[in-house]
């Protein structure tokens, strides 16, 4: 699975795997059934502690995308509808976060940034 690390990133390592494998599957990358990587084997790929991957991996079948099987490995769950769409509705809000973050640190009312928001709607 070619997923990247970035050491130099505030987000942690574990939540980079997670987000990563979250995107495969909903971009249709890794499709249902698909067996993931073995913990130890992801962990020798991206030179990173076995644990690390395996608290990714409790995350992902945690928010239901993988489950594991004991024995046999790890693999994308049924796509849940529901959580594909829950997942970039949460995508959408932390963009529209930033992007007021953005606005207000360059002294934007939030009035302008409302009217700003109103006018993108329309194209």
């Amino acid at each position: 699975m070619n997923l990247i690390i970035h050491n130099s990133s505030m987000q942690p390592i574990y939540e980079q795997i997670v987000s990563q494998v979250k995107a495969k599957i909903m971009n249709g990358e890794l499709k249902e059934e698909a067996m993931l990587p073995s913990v130890r084997t992801l962990a020798k790929e991206l030179k990173v502690s076995a644990l690390t991957v395996k608290k990714a991996y409790d995350a992902l079948e945690a928010e239901g995308f993988i489950i594991t099987v004991h024995g046999k490995g790890s693999f994308v769950t049924l796509a849940n509808q529901a959580l594909m769409l829950e997942e970039k509705k949460k995508e959408v809000e932390a963009d529209f976060e930033m992007a007021i973050r953005k606005g207000r640190s360059c002294g934007m009312t939030d009035g302008e940034l409302t009217q700003l928001f109103q006018i993108v709607m329309e194209d």
